[in-house]
């Protein structure tokens, strides 16, 4: 597997036990040299400051970090404290996301001179920071949970990239013809960024279908079946999983998908075992 775009998510770890199981995860993963390696934050931005420690280790181990932004829950005059923070660190590279309200937090308060949609916030880093930062941002090839159509939702992803984003990582999926199809519904409408395929390895099937069902990512039905046939055999779940999302992996490179971004909550088995099926030549 040869891309430039192969990259690595994280989210921050809340605990110091949680910290040092990131770092060895981290330190197996690096064996694939990634583009980079991209950190979460919490619903509202509540791990923030989790995601600025855990982005500035990562950087001075010698790798590149992309702190993940979002304009929920934070004003004008925090998100440029944030970025000036970043830019007085080296930070280069940014994912750019409207994100999540957290739990309880009612509607987006603009009184706050908060913004609410994503191409909002990259209008803003651009306007803040120039070509600093290489910015990337979320696409949905199954669509948005929340969009009013898929329509709809195409038009907000070309606003973002319009505003100055340069690439894009998708929600995971399983079917590949829905990103095919995705990337070529972008083009036609004028929109050339990369966009690289965002990839879940399938470790634990109550987990997949609860991550699943929050943010709209379709599981086949085949594919759902089959999982819960295995009942409680982890095994049997992690081998018919690295050979569904292996085989994904290699139709989505083969279709010309510029790139692979993994995510991995903070594990590094199944990732390992995926890259190296495709060829990875460090593994």
């Amino acid at each position: 597997m040869t891309t430039s775009l192969f990259s690595i998510e994280f989210f921050p770890p809340k605990t110091a036990e949680g910290t040092e199981k990131l770092r060895a995860t981290r330190s197996r993963l690096a064996q694939l040299r990634p583009h980079y390696f991209s950190v979460t934050f919490g619903a509202g931005g509540s791990t923030q400051k989790g995601t600025l420690e855990t982005v500035l280790e990562i950087k001075n181990e010698g790798y590149e970090a992309a702190p993940h932004i979002s304009c929920m829950g934070s004003s004008r005059e925090e998100l440029r404290s944030l970025l000036a923070q970043y830019q007085a660190q080296g930070i280069r590279r940014l994912v750019a996301l409207r994100g999540d309200l957290p739990s309880g937090y009612g509607t987006v308060d603009l009184s706050a001179n908060q913004f609410r949609y994503a191409n909002e916030l990259i209008e803003f880093i651009r306007a803040e920071t120039g070509n600093w930062f290489h910015i990337e941002v979320a696409a949905y090839p199954e669509v948005h949970p929340q969009a009013k159509s898929p329509q709809d939702d195409l038009q907000n992803f070309v606003r973002k990239v319009k505003a100055g984003a340069n690439g894009a990582v998708t929600q995971y999926f399983y079917n590949a013809d829905a990103y095919f199809r995705f990337v070529d519904d972008v083009r036609k409408a004028g929109v050339d960024v990369p966009i690289a395929a965002g990839i879940m390895p399938i470790m634990n099937y109550s987990q997949l279908m609860r991550f699943s069902d929050m943010c709209g990512a379709e599981v086949p039905r085949w594919i759902r079946l089959k999982l819960a046939s295995f009942g409680d055999d982890t095994d049997s779940i992690r081998a018919f999983g690295l050979d569904v999302v292996t085989g994904l992996c290699e139709r989505l490179l083969a279709g010309g998908a510029p790139g692979l971004h993994f995510y991995t909550l903070n594990q590094a088995n199944a990732t390992l075992e995926i890259c190296r099926r495709l060829g990875q030549s460090s593994i």
